[in-house]
């Protein structure tokens, strides 16, 4: 009997019991010879987690792993110092799949899936290969005043102005080789400026400018995928140029933006005020209207994401074509009888979902959000069940092979993992959550749809925490009550309305719609205010390392994508991913890319600021880094630093002197008492004195530049870029010669002035979406 237990409790083990590894405990393994406890145990536990493996791969769940292998070959890429060859990888990606073919053949899986393995990570090296072919055009060597000839290819309003992207026809100055693809400037008074239009103005422009502090969020990278090879702004009047043969897609792209631009108006014209703002950027995508209160608030809510059109808005826009032609054939029996009318209505839906993408700008979100409903609506033409995480995982693969840098933002990852959280919840619930087809009454509905509501978006906030966290150096605790208190008036009122308005404007009978929508918008909004007032509705972040997002963007894709006890593995990583992030070291100073600001740690602990308006975009991201919730005009920023138009002079929280020299005269001084000089002056040849010297030199080569004390009180440097490093959006830059004291020349990527830079983030990218859809 004792054998035939013994038996059964083995064969037993093929089902998966309750713990960490569906096992129920020792009782039944360490009845035999102590000698042997040990390796029977190891022996059940392989069983187990074979047996885990083995289910795993039954419901075809490997395949939810090929885009997070392609995903780490483009990070692979990224993380090159030259730029990769093309050859290299496109030949291991084929070799890689002959393997993969050659052994599912033989029936070899456990080598067919290792080989499929290695084939999506160089088929993600590929891609980011290719696509940096594809974009590669000039940019701008360094600062120039010039005129400028070219076509409006977008127009962002923006309070106390506009942004325009340009398509460029020439330089005066530059050959036609050296002249950017395109440029995106500021302008004072952009009345009477649409898309479309030639103009031709003397412009201030700048290269797009490199991180300003190590790790931070690069610009010259975005920029380079953009096609964008300048930066700046209009110093003229605009005046109205012939028109040039400009490329046949920046011709689209000002049709579509002039639209764009009319339904925009037409919203927050009907609307009015803040509230139409927002209204507008919720249809369009266009959030430049939206005033910095309002933007805090909806942040501060934790409800943001809604003007972020992403899954909400595209199913709401797919089903009203669906639904729409649906209903016309409807009215056609002899139709609708004998032939297959959903099929049509879905390929329908499928045109309508994807023109509305491309209305709206294509961000990352929305296209996101477009591929699975067109995976969906394809299902539908196939006769074929559409099973949600591979729809996630597919739009993952489309989303990264077309720009594979997208996967370095924090909108990719925040946006495709609080959908795959959500999922996963969904699915470990066997789908009892979402089930209608018991007895309700409406009550009962509404109280589980608003249930769900809360859950969904707890697990969507967790999964984005730590994106949030890392990116933006805050969190929103008070989101699940901005969600649960706004989200009714949002698909009940806001969204139908937002649909309706779009269908009926071309007939010009909306506004009696925009009206309605505005009272929506009006109550979401009186609600975020509540919620942000109250305290703690923001809470800051101090930095940590990509190492530690790496381990817990890991955990996130372990726990999700399997969906046996093997995913509880995925705390290991967390508790890893957390212990990375505690050994985080904040630095003591720290400087932006040309040395004409800095901040260092006082005798308060806190980072006192010297000239923060030389780089007033630096030293928010430096203080948000930090845990501070100052802003960069804050009074008393500077402490106890002494300042004057030559420069400043501080004290390090160990008593080292700090000197930031601005001008020569300050030199012959500052060099005899400073333990720390920074300047942008070339000076290494003439300033011995101080300890450490980072001068325009350094800059040019190293780019901005953090300090730390280490146990020893010696100083330990990390700059945001090496000498090795050669990328095609931060190019190794020229050895300069010494030369007596004087300005360092802004080099290729170099940071020039704030007022002509653009440095900020899309808003799109924001710590908003915890409930992103």
């Amino acid at each position: 009997m004792a054998g035939a237990q013994g038996s059964k409790s083995e064969a037993g083990g093929a089902s998966l019991a309750p713990g960490l590894l569906g096992w129920n405990g020792p009782a039944g393994i360490l009845r035999g010879a102590p000698g042997h406890a040990l390796g029977r145990v190891s022996d059940v536990v392989r069983a187990r987690v074979a047996h885990m493996v083995a289910t795993e791969v039954a419901e075809r769940r490997l395949f939810l792993w090929l885009p997070v292998f392609f995903g780490l070959g483009i990070l692979a890429y990224f993380s090159s110092e030259s730029e990769p060859g093309l050859a290299a990888p496109l030949a291991a990606l084929v070799l890689m799949s002959g393997l993969a073919w050659k052994a599912r053949r033989a029936g070899r899986m456990k080598s067919a899936a290792t080989a499929t393995a290695f084939a999506f990570v160089f088929a993600g090296f590929s891609a980011g290969a290719l696509r940096t072919r594809t974009m590669s055009a000039p940019v701008l060597d360094h600062i120039r005043v010039a005129k400028v000839t070219a076509m409006i290819e977008t127009v962002d309003d923006r309070y106390g102005g506009g942004r325009l992207l340009l398509r460029v026809g020439s330089i005066d100055g530059l050959e036609a080789g050296q002249v950017p693809g395109r440029i995106r400037v500021t302008i004072r008074n952009h009345a009477g400026l649409r898309a479309g239009m030639t103009i031709r103005a003397t412009m201030r422009l700048v290269p797009p400018a490199r991180p300003s502090e190590p790790g931070g969020y690069d610009f010259a990278r975005e920029a380079f995928f953009q096609g964008i090879g300048a930066v700046g702004s209009v110093l003229s009047r605009v005046e109205q140029a012939p028109a040039f043969d400009a490329p046949l897609v920046a011709r689209i792209n000002a049709w579509i933006d002039r639209g764009r631009n009319d339904l925009t108006n037409r919203i927050a014209s009907v609307i009015g005020g803040a509230d139409g703002a927002v209204a507008a950027a919720l249809v369009t995508g266009k959030r430049g209207l939206i005033s910095e209160e309002a933007t805090d608030t909806l942040r501060g809510a934790g409800i943001y994401h809604v003007v972020s059109i992403s899954g909400l808005h595209m199913v709401l826009a797919a089903g009203l074509f669906l639904w729409t032609l649906r209903a016309l054939f409807a009215l056609m029996p002899s139709v609708a009888l004998h032939y297959p009318v959903k099929k049509w209505a879905a390929g329908f839906a499928m045109l309508g979902a994807l023109a509305y993408d491309v209305f709206a700008g294509s961000e990352v979100a929305t296209e996101r959000s477009l591929i699975m409903v067109v995976v969906m609506l394809g299902a539908v033409l196939v006769d074929r069940p559409a099973l949600s995480m591979r729809n996630l995982a597919i739009s993952a693969l489309l989303v990264m092979a077309r720009e594979p840098e997208t996967i370095m933002g924090p909108s990719f990852q925040m946006s495709f993992g609080a959908v795959a959280a959500m999922i996963a919840m969904f699915e470990r619930s066997g789908g009892d959550v979402a089930k209608t087809d018991m007895p309700q009454g409406f009550f009962v509905r509404m109280r589980r749809t608003v249930g769900i509501m809360l859950l969904t978006t707890f697990v969507a906030g967790f999964a984005t925490g730590p994106f949030a966290s890392f990116h933006f150096h805050r969190i929103n605790p008070y989101s699940l009550i901005g969600n649960s208190l706004t989200l009714p008036l949002v698909e009940f009122v806001v969204m139908p309305a937002a649909v309706l308005g779009v269908a009926i404007e071309p007939f010009g009978l909306d506004a009696p719609v925009w009206t309605v929508m505005g009272w929506g918008i009006s109550g979401m909004m009186e609600l975020s205010r509540f919620v942000a007032a109250l305290d703690g509705s923001t809470r800051y972040v101090t930095a940590f390392g990509g190492g530690a997002l790496l381990l817990m963007s890991l955990a996130l894709v372990w726990v999700t994508l399997w969906r046996t006890p093997i995913r509880y593995l995925g705390i290991v990583f967390v508790m890893a991913g957390l212990a990375v992030a505690a050994r985080y070291r904040a630095p003591d100073l720290v400087t932006d890319a040309t040395g004409r600001t800095l901040a260092s740690r006082g005798a308060e602990a806190r980072f006192e600021v010297m000239n923060g308006k030389g780089n007033a975009f630096a030293v928010s991201q430096w203080l948000l880094g930090d845990g501070d919730r100052r802003l960069p005009t804050a009074p008393g920023l500077a402490g106890t630093s002494r300042c004057d138009k030559l420069g400043c002079i501080s004290t390090l929280i160990d008593g080292r002197t700090v000197a930031l020299v601005l001008e020569p005269a300050a030199l012959l001084e500052d060099c005899g008492r400073a333990d720390v000089l920074v300047t942008r002056l070339r000076v290494a040849h003439i300033c011995k004195g101080p300890e450490l010297l980072l001068d325009g030199a350094h800059f040019a080569t190293h780019g901005s530049t953090e300090l730390r004390i280490a146990a020893d009180g010696s100083l330990e440097a990390r700059p945001s870029r090496r000498p090795e490093i050669d990328r095609p959006w931060s190019p190794r830059p020229v050895q300069a010669v010494a030369a007596p004291a004087r300005r360092a020349e802004p080099t290729k990527g170099e940071e020039t002035s704030p007022e002509a830079q653009e440095r900020e983030r899309d808003t799109d990218d924001d710590p908003g979406p915890f409930m992103p859809d």
